[in-house]
Protein backbone atom coordinates (compact mmCIF):
# COMPACT_ATOMS: atom_id res chain seq x y z
CA UNK A 1 0.00 0.00 0.00
CA UNK A 2 1.36 3.39 -1.01
CA UNK A 3 2.21 5.94 1.67
CA UNK A 4 3.09 9.62 1.66
CA UNK A 5 6.79 8.78 1.20
CA UNK A 6 5.92 7.04 -2.08
CA UNK A 7 3.90 10.04 -3.27
CA UNK A 8 6.79 12.37 -2.48
CA UNK A 9 9.24 10.09 -4.32
CA UNK A 10 7.12 9.78 -7.47
CA UNK A 11 6.29 13.50 -7.52
CA UNK A 12 9.91 14.44 -6.89
CA UNK A 13 9.13 16.66 -3.91
CA UNK A 14 9.59 16.56 -0.14
CA UNK A 15 7.15 14.86 2.23
CA UNK A 16 6.27 18.23 3.74
CA UNK A 17 5.35 19.58 0.30
CA UNK A 18 2.98 16.66 -0.24
CA UNK A 19 1.49 17.31 3.19
CA UNK A 20 0.96 20.99 2.42
CA UNK A 21 -0.65 20.15 -0.92
CA UNK A 22 -3.05 17.61 0.61
CA UNK A 23 -4.01 19.76 3.57
CA UNK A 24 -4.15 23.08 1.74
CA UNK A 25 -2.21 24.69 4.58
CA UNK A 26 0.19 26.48 2.22
CA UNK A 27 0.08 27.61 -1.40
CA UNK A 28 1.90 25.27 -3.77
CA UNK A 29 3.08 26.04 -7.31
CA UNK A 30 0.58 24.77 -9.87
CA UNK A 31 3.17 22.59 -11.61
CA UNK A 32 4.13 21.02 -8.28
CA UNK A 33 0.49 20.43 -7.35
CA UNK A 34 -0.10 18.70 -10.71
CA UNK A 35 2.83 16.36 -10.10
CA UNK A 36 1.46 15.53 -6.64
CA UNK A 37 -2.04 15.01 -8.05
CA UNK A 38 -0.64 12.67 -10.69
CA UNK A 39 1.34 10.72 -8.08
CA UNK A 40 -1.74 10.38 -5.83
CA UNK A 41 -3.73 9.00 -8.76
CA UNK A 42 -0.92 6.75 -9.99
CA UNK A 43 -0.32 5.23 -6.55
CA UNK A 44 -4.00 5.22 -5.50
CA UNK A 45 -2.94 7.05 -2.35
CA UNK A 46 -5.90 7.92 -0.11
CA UNK A 47 -8.24 8.17 -3.08
CA UNK A 48 -11.16 9.61 -1.13
CA UNK A 49 -9.59 11.50 1.78
CA UNK A 50 -6.86 12.81 -0.50
CA UNK A 51 -9.35 14.10 -3.04
CA UNK A 52 -11.30 15.90 -0.33
CA UNK A 53 -8.20 17.51 1.10
CA UNK A 54 -7.00 18.61 -2.33
CA UNK A 55 -10.32 20.38 -2.76
CA UNK A 56 -9.93 21.97 0.66
CA UNK A 57 -13.16 20.44 2.00
CA UNK A 58 -13.87 18.16 4.92
CA UNK A 59 -16.95 16.53 6.36
CA UNK A 60 -16.04 17.23 10.00
CA UNK A 61 -17.13 13.69 10.88
CA UNK A 62 -15.07 10.85 12.36
CA UNK A 63 -16.08 7.21 12.08
CA UNK A 64 -15.95 5.40 15.41
CA UNK A 65 -15.81 1.62 15.03
CA UNK A 66 -16.97 0.19 18.37
CA UNK A 67 -18.38 -3.28 17.72
CA UNK A 68 -20.66 -4.87 20.31
CA UNK A 69 -19.29 -8.37 20.81
CA UNK A 70 -20.74 -11.15 22.88
CA UNK A 71 -19.29 -10.53 26.34
CA UNK A 72 -18.85 -6.78 25.82
CA UNK A 73 -19.26 -4.93 29.13
CA UNK A 74 -21.62 -2.15 28.05
CA UNK A 75 -20.85 0.47 30.77
CA UNK A 76 -17.11 0.42 30.07
CA UNK A 77 -17.70 0.25 26.33
CA UNK A 78 -19.93 3.32 26.40
CA UNK A 79 -17.47 5.20 28.60
CA UNK A 80 -14.95 4.93 25.74
CA UNK A 81 -17.55 5.90 23.13
CA UNK A 82 -18.52 8.98 25.15
CA UNK A 83 -14.87 9.91 25.62
CA UNK A 84 -14.29 9.84 21.85
CA UNK A 85 -17.40 11.95 21.23
CA UNK A 86 -16.38 14.48 23.88
CA UNK A 87 -12.85 14.76 22.50
CA UNK A 88 -14.10 15.14 18.92
CA UNK A 89 -16.42 17.99 19.87
CA UNK A 90 -13.40 20.03 20.96
CA UNK A 91 -12.36 20.01 17.29
CA UNK A 92 -15.91 20.79 16.12
CA UNK A 93 -16.24 17.22 14.83
CA UNK A 94 -19.20 14.87 15.00
CA UNK A 95 -18.90 11.10 15.36
CA UNK A 96 -20.54 8.39 13.26
CA UNK A 97 -20.86 5.29 15.48
CA UNK A 98 -20.46 1.87 13.83
CA UNK A 99 -21.38 -1.05 16.11
CA UNK A 100 -21.42 -4.04 13.76
CA UNK A 101 -19.59 -7.02 15.19
CA UNK A 102 -17.06 -7.17 12.35
CA UNK A 103 -17.53 -3.49 11.44
CA UNK A 104 -15.56 -3.86 8.21
CA UNK A 105 -18.46 -3.35 5.80
CA UNK A 106 -19.55 -0.21 7.62
CA UNK A 107 -16.04 1.20 7.64
CA UNK A 108 -15.52 0.46 3.99
CA UNK A 109 -18.88 1.98 3.07
CA UNK A 110 -18.36 5.29 4.87
CA UNK A 111 -14.76 5.56 3.65
CA UNK A 112 -15.57 4.84 0.00
CA UNK A 113 -18.49 7.28 0.04
CA UNK A 114 -16.34 10.05 1.56
CA UNK A 115 -18.62 10.43 4.57
CA UNK A 116 -15.81 10.76 7.13
CA UNK A 117 -12.43 12.41 7.48
CA UNK A 118 -10.90 9.84 9.81
CA UNK A 119 -11.40 6.63 11.78
CA UNK A 120 -11.09 5.62 15.44
CA UNK A 121 -11.06 1.92 16.33
CA UNK A 122 -12.16 0.71 19.77
CA UNK A 123 -12.01 -2.73 21.39
CA UNK A 124 -9.50 -4.24 18.99
CA UNK A 125 -8.68 -7.93 19.15
CA UNK A 126 -5.13 -9.22 19.00
CA UNK A 127 -5.89 -10.20 15.39
CA UNK A 128 -8.47 -7.77 14.04
CA UNK A 129 -9.61 -7.51 10.42
CA UNK A 130 -10.39 -3.82 10.95
CA UNK A 131 -6.70 -2.97 11.28
CA UNK A 132 -5.97 -4.44 7.84
CA UNK A 133 -8.85 -2.40 6.44
CA UNK A 134 -7.53 0.81 8.03
CA UNK A 135 -4.17 0.18 6.36
CA UNK A 136 -5.93 -0.40 3.05
CA UNK A 137 -8.17 2.65 3.19
CA UNK A 138 -5.37 5.06 4.01
CA UNK A 139 -7.61 7.46 5.93
CA UNK A 140 -6.29 9.24 9.02
CA UNK A 141 -6.90 6.78 11.85
CA UNK A 142 -6.00 5.85 15.41
CA UNK A 143 -6.46 2.61 17.31
CA UNK A 144 -7.37 2.53 21.00
CA UNK A 145 -5.75 -0.76 21.94
CA UNK A 146 -2.70 -2.73 20.85
CA UNK A 147 -3.22 -5.51 18.27
CA UNK A 148 -0.51 -8.11 17.75
CA UNK A 149 0.60 -6.44 14.51
CA UNK A 150 0.93 -2.66 14.84
CA UNK A 151 2.74 -2.16 11.51
CA UNK A 152 1.60 1.05 9.85
CA UNK A 153 -0.80 1.91 12.70
CA UNK A 154 -1.03 4.68 15.26
CA UNK A 155 -2.07 3.08 18.56
CA UNK A 156 -2.70 4.48 22.03
CA UNK A 157 -3.76 2.65 25.17
CA UNK A 158 -3.17 2.14 28.85
CA UNK A 159 -0.03 0.09 29.45
CA UNK A 160 -1.90 -2.99 30.65
CA UNK A 161 1.27 -5.05 31.03
CA UNK A 162 2.68 -2.37 33.34
CA UNK A 163 -0.63 -2.28 35.23
CA UNK A 164 -0.44 -6.02 35.83
CA UNK A 165 3.12 -5.67 37.08
CA UNK A 166 2.14 -2.70 39.27
CA UNK A 167 -0.56 -4.72 41.05
CA UNK A 168 1.93 -7.46 41.88
CA UNK A 169 4.59 -5.03 43.10
CA UNK A 170 2.12 -3.24 45.34
CA UNK A 171 1.25 -6.50 47.05
CA UNK A 172 4.74 -7.97 47.27
CA UNK A 173 5.96 -4.73 48.87
CA UNK A 174 3.42 -5.46 51.61
CA UNK A 175 4.76 -8.97 52.08
CA UNK A 176 2.19 -10.93 50.06
CA UNK A 177 3.63 -14.04 48.44
CA UNK A 178 0.43 -15.89 47.47
CA UNK A 179 -1.70 -13.81 45.12
CA UNK A 180 -4.70 -14.64 42.95
CA UNK A 181 -5.96 -12.95 39.78
CA UNK A 182 -9.70 -13.06 39.10
CA UNK A 183 -10.14 -12.29 35.43
CA UNK A 184 -12.75 -11.28 32.88
CA UNK A 185 -15.46 -13.57 31.54
CA UNK A 186 -13.87 -16.50 29.63
CA UNK A 187 -15.41 -15.42 26.31
CA UNK A 188 -13.39 -12.20 26.34
CA UNK A 189 -10.13 -14.19 26.30
CA UNK A 190 -11.46 -16.70 23.79
CA UNK A 191 -12.30 -14.03 21.21
CA UNK A 192 -8.83 -12.52 21.49
CA UNK A 193 -9.59 -9.19 23.15
CA UNK A 194 -6.19 -7.57 23.57
CA UNK A 195 -6.33 -5.83 26.95
CA UNK A 196 -7.26 -8.65 29.40
CA UNK A 197 -4.51 -10.88 28.03
CA UNK A 198 -1.99 -8.06 28.23
CA UNK A 199 -2.86 -7.42 31.88
CA UNK A 200 -2.74 -11.14 32.71
CA UNK A 201 0.63 -11.56 30.99
CA UNK A 202 2.09 -8.54 32.78
CA UNK A 203 0.79 -9.88 36.10
CA UNK A 204 2.24 -13.35 35.56
CA UNK A 205 5.59 -12.05 34.30
CA UNK A 206 6.06 -9.78 37.33
CA UNK A 207 5.05 -12.59 39.69
CA UNK A 208 7.74 -14.77 38.15
CA UNK A 209 10.32 -12.00 38.56
CA UNK A 210 9.29 -11.54 42.18
CA UNK A 211 9.30 -15.29 42.85
CA UNK A 212 5.78 -15.33 44.31
CA UNK A 213 3.03 -17.93 43.93
CA UNK A 214 0.07 -16.81 41.82
CA UNK A 215 -2.97 -18.23 40.08
CA UNK A 216 -5.35 -17.00 37.41
CA UNK A 217 -9.04 -17.86 36.93
CA UNK A 218 -11.54 -16.07 34.64
CA UNK A 219 -15.01 -15.50 36.05
CA UNK A 220 -18.55 -15.27 34.78
CA UNK A 221 -20.69 -12.39 36.02
CA UNK A 222 -23.43 -14.12 38.02
CA UNK A 223 -23.03 -14.84 41.74
CA UNK A 224 -22.63 -18.61 41.29
CA UNK A 225 -19.89 -18.16 38.68
CA UNK A 226 -18.05 -15.69 40.89
CA UNK A 227 -18.23 -18.09 43.84
CA UNK A 228 -16.95 -21.01 41.74
CA UNK A 229 -14.15 -18.93 40.22
CA UNK A 230 -13.02 -17.59 43.59
CA UNK A 231 -13.04 -21.09 45.10
CA UNK A 232 -11.03 -22.38 42.13
CA UNK A 233 -8.56 -19.55 42.67
CA UNK A 234 -8.24 -20.43 46.34
CA UNK A 235 -7.58 -24.07 45.42
CA UNK A 236 -4.91 -23.00 42.91
CA UNK A 237 -3.22 -20.71 45.46
CA UNK A 238 -3.56 -22.29 48.91
CA UNK A 239 -3.16 -19.72 51.66
CA UNK A 240 -3.95 -16.84 49.28
CA UNK A 241 -3.66 -13.51 51.12
CA UNK A 242 -4.43 -11.13 48.25
CA UNK A 243 -6.56 -11.08 45.10
CA UNK A 244 -6.38 -8.78 42.08
CA UNK A 245 -9.69 -8.18 40.33
CA UNK A 246 -9.30 -7.52 36.61
CA UNK A 247 -13.03 -7.94 36.07
CA UNK A 248 -16.29 -6.09 35.58
CA UNK A 249 -18.09 -4.16 38.31
CA UNK A 250 -20.76 -6.82 38.78
CA UNK A 251 -18.09 -9.45 39.48
CA UNK A 252 -16.41 -7.27 42.09
CA UNK A 253 -19.71 -6.48 43.80
CA UNK A 254 -20.58 -10.17 43.89
CA UNK A 255 -17.20 -11.07 45.33
CA UNK A 256 -17.49 -8.51 48.12
CA UNK A 257 -20.90 -9.93 49.01
CA UNK A 258 -19.47 -13.47 49.01
CA UNK A 259 -16.66 -12.40 51.33
CA UNK A 260 -19.16 -10.79 53.71
CA UNK A 261 -21.20 -13.97 53.77
CA UNK A 262 -18.09 -15.95 54.62
CA UNK A 263 -16.92 -13.52 57.28
CA UNK A 264 -13.75 -12.61 55.35
CA UNK A 265 -12.57 -9.10 56.27
CA UNK A 266 -10.95 -6.78 53.70
CA UNK A 267 -8.08 -6.04 54.08
CA UNK A 268 -7.43 -7.82 57.39
CA UNK A 269 -8.04 -11.33 56.02
CA UNK A 270 -7.70 -10.67 52.30
CA UNK A 271 -6.22 -7.72 50.40
CA UNK A 272 -8.04 -6.68 47.22
CA UNK A 273 -7.08 -4.53 44.23
CA UNK A 274 -9.51 -3.46 41.49
CA UNK A 275 -7.36 -3.37 38.37
CA UNK A 276 -7.95 -1.43 35.14
CA UNK A 277 -11.46 -0.44 36.17
CA UNK A 278 -13.49 2.24 34.41
CA UNK A 279 -15.98 2.50 37.29
CA UNK A 280 -15.87 4.20 40.68
CA UNK A 281 -14.75 1.88 43.49
CA UNK A 282 -15.24 4.39 46.30
CA UNK A 283 -18.89 3.38 46.72
CA UNK A 284 -17.99 -0.26 47.40
CA UNK A 285 -18.08 -1.56 50.96
CA UNK A 286 -15.22 -1.38 51.62
CA UNK A 287 -13.83 0.94 48.91
CA UNK A 288 -11.23 -0.86 46.81
CA UNK A 289 -7.75 0.27 45.82
CA UNK A 290 -7.86 0.81 42.08
CA UNK A 291 -5.65 1.08 39.03
CA UNK A 292 -7.98 3.24 36.89
CA UNK A 293 -8.70 2.65 33.22
CA UNK A 294 -8.48 6.21 31.83
CA UNK A 295 -10.90 6.14 28.90
CA UNK A 296 -10.79 9.93 28.67
CA UNK A 297 -7.00 10.04 28.30
CA UNK A 298 -6.63 7.30 25.70
CA UNK A 299 -9.61 8.43 23.62
CA UNK A 300 -8.67 12.12 23.73
CA UNK A 301 -5.17 11.23 22.55
CA UNK A 302 -6.54 9.00 19.77
CA UNK A 303 -8.71 11.85 18.49
CA UNK A 304 -5.78 14.28 18.77
CA UNK A 305 -3.56 11.97 16.73
CA UNK A 306 -6.26 11.52 14.09
CA UNK A 307 -6.71 15.27 13.77
CA UNK A 308 -2.94 15.70 13.52
CA UNK A 309 -2.92 13.37 10.51
CA UNK A 310 -5.50 15.56 8.80
CA UNK A 311 -3.09 18.48 9.10
CA UNK A 312 0.19 16.78 8.30
CA UNK A 313 2.30 13.66 8.65
CA UNK A 314 2.25 11.51 11.79
CA UNK A 315 4.46 8.43 11.66
CA UNK A 316 2.98 5.11 12.81
CA UNK A 317 3.78 4.42 16.45
CA UNK A 318 2.45 3.04 19.73
CA UNK A 319 1.79 5.26 22.76
CA UNK A 320 1.28 3.67 26.17
CA UNK A 321 -0.27 5.53 29.11
CA UNK A 322 1.47 4.84 32.41
CA UNK A 323 -0.86 3.27 34.99
CA UNK A 324 -1.57 4.99 38.30
CA UNK A 325 -2.42 3.47 41.68
CA UNK A 326 -5.13 4.90 43.95
CA UNK A 327 -4.88 3.74 47.58
CA UNK A 328 -8.30 3.45 49.23
CA UNK A 329 -7.29 1.14 52.06
CA UNK A 330 -8.20 -2.31 50.71
CA UNK A 331 -4.68 -3.76 50.98
CA UNK A 332 -2.64 -4.33 54.11
CA UNK A 333 0.81 -5.47 55.15
CA UNK A 334 1.01 -9.20 55.87
CA UNK A 335 1.39 -9.67 59.66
Amino acid sequence: MANIHDVARVAGVSISTVSYALSGKRSIAESTRRRIDDAVLQLDYRPNAGARMLKGTRTNILALSAPLHAGTYAPAHMAFVLSVVTAARKYDYDVLLLTQDEATSGLRRVARSSLVDGIILLDVSTVDVRTDLVRELGLPAAVVGIPSDTTGLICVDLDFEAAGALSVRRLTEQGHTRIGLLGQVPLVYERGSNFPARFRDGFLAEAERQGVTVGFVPSGEDAASVRNAFDALGAAVPGMTATVLNSNESVQVALLELLRQRGVSVPDDLSLISACSSFDTTHFDPPLDVIPLPADLSCARAVELTMAQLNGVVDPHVELIEPAYVDLGSTAVVP
